[in-house]
């Protein structure tokens, strides 16, 4: 069974889980509470079966999808799942009952607790059950090796050998099927050539991740390769693998280390969720919504602005150019024109504080943020968010990764109309400034929650009202 056809079972179970749940607990409605005779025609006179049946299963859905349930169905821990059925559980039965079980004619209040948990019960245990059949299923596929992920070893040498005796003789059931291994540059002993294939060195990583089909990287390197981390980690950014690294007795002290599963080999697993994934489809939900609010409400601003820019200057009204987004994907970048037509006729240049070329209007536009409100559009259509680092072009972060090769980690998240290094820093001069805002971004993207996006925007509607931009 593919991994679609298996999300989908995932989505059905949960589906005919709350159906069988608003089903049975509206029975027990009818005939325990109401003191109805069991009859279909308690089914058929009351529109709030139905209205359960058609919508009630929907919104869990939603939810469900809202929070991760269905990002990756292979890799569920059945504790971790059953707690957070319980918490969903519970919020989401809440909701139910105020919104719809909260009017009902009761006898008397000990009713309502009875309503409340028999629904709460009914749809935890029947939603669990499913859950954990499915997921015994998966992990005995995993067990058995019917379900294997593609990995590579990243090292060659003796700590590379050691992991992958340690996996094959006490964690051969964690469903790893080690495609080769990856070099680093310079070392060529090459020791783990005997139990598997060279793909190649790092420098050759997303090509050999793209081929083979890579889903886990486990990095092994030796104490001497360890200056190599960073470059490899680097490499492995803008690709959707699980990375894994050995640990040494420095992070197993200070906690680095966390057991996920009880017959897993211990190594540090990095992330690539920067925010939990609620707050993600929070965060893209926001996104949407204001920008639609934007666009609908301060159309009158458009026009304002539109008609100061076509008279500040002859030619046109937007200025689109290519920059570099999620994942290092391009995309069109719109903004009001706020410089002269042909700026960069001599080449890329980046705008300095009393720069020749920045209209009147241009300037004045530029202290309230004027000119950013088109990239509205380019959030609503996915390519940005309202908060993220702020899209450069390629020409400029070539010469960014000549200073800062980590720029690279801006790439795991959307760009922004507005950021942490806009707000702290402003717009960049040169390289050298471009650089320095750099660590804000850094430091917003290891820190991002919805809670910072707030203090930022709050941040940046301060720096409009007070015209202090820079």
């Amino acid at each position: 069974m593919n991994k679609k056809l298996k999300t989908f079972t995932f989505i059905f179970a949960d589906w005919l889980a709350a159906l069988l749940a608003w089903a049975l607990f509206f029975l027990y409605r009818k005939t325990i509470i109401e003191k109805m005779s069991f009859h279909k025609s308690i089914f058929l006179q009351d529109p709030k079966f139905f209205y359960g049946i058609l919508f009630i299963p929907l919104a869990w859905l939603l939810v469900y999808a809202m929070i991760g349930s269905y990002s990756n169905v292979y890799r569920k821990s059945r504790l971790k799942e059953l707690g957070q059925t319980l918490y969903l559980s519970i919020i989401g039965v809440l909701i139910i009952f105020f919104s719809l079980l909260l009017d009902d004619v009761v006898i008397s209040y000990k009713t309502y607790y009875h309503t409340f948990f028999t629904l709460l019960t009914l749809h935890f245990l029947i939603t669990a059950l499913f859950r954990i059949i499915l997921s015994t299923k998966i992990i005995r596929d995993i067990r058995s090796r019917k379900i294997r992920f593609n990995t590579i070893m990243i090292g060659s040498n003796q700590n590379a050998i050691n992991l992958l005796q340690t996996m094959e003789s006490e964690f051969s059931s964690e469903g790893l099927a080690f495609v080769g291994f990856v070099h680093v540059d310079g070392n060529n002993d090459h020791l783990l050539s005997k139990h598997m294939i060279n793909l190649g060195g790092i420098q050759n990583l997303k090509e050999i991740i793209n081929s083979y089909k890579v889903e886990e990287a486990i990095i092994a390197l030796e104490s001497s390769e360890h200056e190599s981390i960073g470059r490899v980690i680097n490499e492995l950014e803008e690709t959707p693998v699980i990375v894994k690294i050995i640990p040494d007795m420095y992070d197993i002290l200070s906690g680095s280390v966390k057991m996920n599963a009880i017959f897993g080999a211990p190594l540090i697993e990095i992330s690539p969720d920067l925010m939990p994934v609620w707050q993600m489809s929070l965060k893209r939900i926001i996104d949407v919504t204001v920008s639609i609010l934007v666009m609908i409400l301060f159309s009158p601003l458009y026009l304002f602005t539109a008609i100061g820019v076509l008279l500040s200057s002859p030619g046109p009204l937007f200025y689109s150019h290519e920059r570099i987004g999620l994942h290092g994907k391009p995309f069109r970048i719109y903004k009001f024109r706020s410089m002269v037509t042909d700026a960069e006729k001599a080449g890329p240049q980046l705008s300095s504080t009393h720069d020749s070329r920045v209209t009147k209007f241009g300037r004045w536009m530029r202290k309230i943020r004027l000119d950013e409100i088109p990239q509205f559009f380019n959030v609503l259509i996915g390519n940005m968010s309202l908060v993220g680092p702020r899209p450069e072009r390629q020409y400029f972060i070539d010469k960014i990764m000549e200073q800062a090769p980590h720029y690279r980690h801006l790439h795991k998240v959307r760009p922004g109309i507005t950021s942490w290094g806009q707000v702290k820093f402003g717009y960049a001069e040169n390289v050298d400034q471009m650089v320095q805002r750099l660590k804000y971004d850094i430091i917003y993207i290891e820190n991002m929650s919805l809670a910072v996006d707030f203090k930022i925007m709050i941040y940046t509607i301060q720096i409009i009202l007070k015209r202090s931009g820079k």
